[in-house]
Protein backbone atom coordinates (compact mmCIF):
# COMPACT_ATOMS: atom_id res chain seq x y z
CA UNK A 1 0.00 0.00 0.00
CA UNK A 2 1.29 3.30 -0.68
CA UNK A 3 2.29 5.65 1.82
CA UNK A 4 -0.65 8.10 0.35
CA UNK A 5 -3.33 5.59 1.16
CA UNK A 6 -1.96 4.49 4.08
CA UNK A 7 -2.50 8.01 5.36
CA UNK A 8 -6.36 7.66 4.07
CA UNK A 9 -6.89 4.27 5.25
CA UNK A 10 -5.65 5.94 9.02
CA UNK A 11 -8.73 8.74 8.46
CA UNK A 12 -11.36 6.19 7.46
CA UNK A 13 -10.50 4.44 10.91
CA UNK A 14 -10.67 8.30 12.54
CA UNK A 15 -13.80 8.52 10.95
CA UNK A 16 -15.13 4.42 12.11
CA UNK A 17 -14.04 5.39 16.02
CA UNK A 18 -15.77 8.68 16.43
CA UNK A 19 -19.11 7.27 14.83
CA UNK A 20 -18.67 4.20 17.24
CA UNK A 21 -17.73 6.19 20.27
CA UNK A 22 -14.54 3.93 20.48
CA UNK A 23 -12.43 5.79 22.62
CA UNK A 24 -9.47 3.51 22.57
CA UNK A 25 -9.75 2.52 19.11
CA UNK A 26 -9.22 6.84 18.43
CA UNK A 27 -6.38 6.64 21.31
CA UNK A 28 -4.30 3.78 19.43
CA UNK A 29 -4.31 6.45 16.33
CA UNK A 30 -2.51 9.17 17.81
CA UNK A 31 1.39 9.66 19.72
CA UNK A 32 1.21 9.52 23.51
CA UNK A 33 1.46 13.61 23.38
CA UNK A 34 -0.84 14.21 20.37
CA UNK A 35 -2.52 17.76 20.22
CA UNK A 36 -6.26 17.91 18.67
CA UNK A 37 -7.35 22.21 18.48
CA UNK A 38 -11.06 22.99 17.45
CA UNK A 39 -12.15 25.72 15.94
CA UNK A 40 -14.79 27.80 14.36
CA UNK A 41 -14.25 29.63 11.26
CA UNK A 42 -16.82 32.93 11.95
CA UNK A 43 -17.39 35.72 10.66
CA UNK A 44 -14.96 37.57 12.81
CA UNK A 45 -12.14 34.94 11.55
CA UNK A 46 -11.09 31.85 13.56
CA UNK A 47 -13.14 31.25 16.97
CA UNK A 48 -10.78 28.80 19.58
CA UNK A 49 -13.00 26.14 20.95
CA UNK A 50 -10.89 24.02 22.59
CA UNK A 51 -7.99 21.94 22.75
CA UNK A 52 -7.27 18.27 23.62
CA UNK A 53 -3.80 16.77 24.95
CA UNK A 54 -2.72 13.13 24.54
CA UNK A 55 -4.00 10.05 23.45
CA UNK A 56 -5.73 9.82 27.09
CA UNK A 57 -7.61 13.12 26.79
CA UNK A 58 -8.59 12.46 23.10
CA UNK A 59 -10.19 8.95 23.88
CA UNK A 60 -11.72 10.06 26.74
CA UNK A 61 -13.33 12.63 24.77
CA UNK A 62 -14.65 10.32 22.61
CA UNK A 63 -15.45 8.39 24.65
CA UNK A 64 -17.61 10.45 27.08
CA UNK A 65 -17.84 14.08 26.04
CA UNK A 66 -19.60 12.91 22.46
CA UNK A 67 -23.65 12.38 22.89
CA UNK A 68 -23.99 8.43 22.40
CA UNK A 69 -26.15 7.48 19.81
CA UNK A 70 -30.20 6.81 20.28
CA UNK A 71 -31.71 3.80 19.63
CA UNK A 72 -31.82 3.32 15.92
CA UNK A 73 -29.29 5.87 15.42
CA UNK A 74 -25.71 6.18 14.80
CA UNK A 75 -23.50 8.88 13.16
CA UNK A 76 -21.62 9.07 9.60
CA UNK A 77 -18.26 11.36 9.10
CA UNK A 78 -17.89 11.61 5.46
CA UNK A 79 -14.19 13.11 4.36
CA UNK A 80 -13.72 14.00 1.03
CA UNK A 81 -11.22 15.89 -1.32
CA UNK A 82 -8.04 14.82 0.09
CA UNK A 83 -4.91 16.67 -0.18
CA UNK A 84 -2.22 14.42 1.08
CA UNK A 85 1.40 15.25 1.34
CA UNK A 86 4.40 13.33 2.30
CA UNK A 87 7.78 14.27 3.61
CA UNK A 88 10.22 11.14 4.93
CA UNK A 89 8.53 10.21 7.81
CA UNK A 90 6.21 13.30 8.07
CA UNK A 91 3.41 13.45 6.20
CA UNK A 92 -0.53 15.79 6.47
CA UNK A 93 -3.21 15.17 5.04
CA UNK A 94 -6.06 17.96 4.88
CA UNK A 95 -9.94 16.99 4.16
CA UNK A 96 -13.28 17.91 4.08
CA UNK A 97 -15.37 16.43 6.41
CA UNK A 98 -19.98 16.05 6.95
CA UNK A 99 -20.80 14.33 9.67
CA UNK A 100 -24.23 13.25 9.04
CA UNK A 101 -26.99 12.47 12.03
CA UNK A 102 -29.18 8.88 11.46
CA UNK A 103 -32.24 7.91 13.37
CA UNK A 104 -33.99 4.94 11.99
CA UNK A 105 -37.83 4.71 12.52
CA UNK A 106 -39.16 1.99 14.71
CA UNK A 107 -40.63 -0.62 12.57
CA UNK A 108 -44.68 -0.36 13.70
CA UNK A 109 -45.95 -3.55 16.01
CA UNK A 110 -47.99 -4.83 13.02
CA UNK A 111 -45.22 -4.22 10.39
CA UNK A 112 -44.32 -1.86 7.61
CA UNK A 113 -47.63 -0.29 5.87
CA UNK A 114 -48.50 -1.58 2.13
CA UNK A 115 -46.50 -0.03 -0.13
CA UNK A 116 -44.25 1.50 2.59
CA UNK A 117 -40.12 1.21 0.59
CA UNK A 118 -37.00 2.69 1.40
CA UNK A 119 -35.37 3.76 4.08
CA UNK A 120 -37.18 4.57 7.14
CA UNK A 121 -36.36 7.55 9.39
CA UNK A 122 -34.14 10.87 8.98
CA UNK A 123 -30.73 11.70 7.79
CA UNK A 124 -29.72 15.32 8.46
CA UNK A 125 -26.28 16.82 8.44
CA UNK A 126 -24.86 18.00 11.81
CA UNK A 127 -21.26 19.49 11.43
CA UNK A 128 -19.17 20.26 8.82
CA UNK A 129 -15.73 21.97 7.84
CA UNK A 130 -11.66 20.70 7.95
CA UNK A 131 -10.02 18.24 8.98
CA UNK A 132 -6.11 18.67 9.19
CA UNK A 133 -4.03 15.75 10.39
CA UNK A 134 -0.11 15.93 10.69
CA UNK A 135 1.47 12.34 11.12
CA UNK A 136 4.98 10.93 11.80
CA UNK A 137 6.35 7.32 11.38
CA UNK A 138 8.60 6.66 14.32
CA UNK A 139 9.76 2.46 14.09
CA UNK A 140 6.97 2.21 13.12
CA UNK A 141 3.12 2.78 11.73
CA UNK A 142 1.84 6.05 11.53
CA UNK A 143 0.50 7.80 14.20
CA UNK A 144 -1.25 11.27 14.36
CA UNK A 145 0.72 14.25 16.39
CA UNK A 146 -1.30 17.28 15.43
CA UNK A 147 -4.79 17.38 14.49
CA UNK A 148 -7.03 20.77 13.57
CA UNK A 149 -10.58 20.51 13.31
CA UNK A 150 -12.26 23.84 12.00
CA UNK A 151 -15.92 24.13 11.80
CA UNK A 152 -17.87 26.19 9.09
CA UNK A 153 -21.26 26.16 11.24
CA UNK A 154 -21.25 27.26 14.88
CA UNK A 155 -20.05 24.14 17.24
CA UNK A 156 -19.51 24.50 20.99
CA UNK A 157 -17.42 21.95 22.52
Amino acid sequence: MSTENEIREIVSQYTRAADQRDGEAMAKLYETDAVVEVHYRGPDGMEPLGTLSGAAQIAAAVTTAMVPHPPLGWSHHTTYDHRVSVDGDEASIETQFITFDVVGTRKPEGGWPAGTFGAQGTIKPIESGYYTFDFRRTDGPWRIRRMGIVHDIPYVF
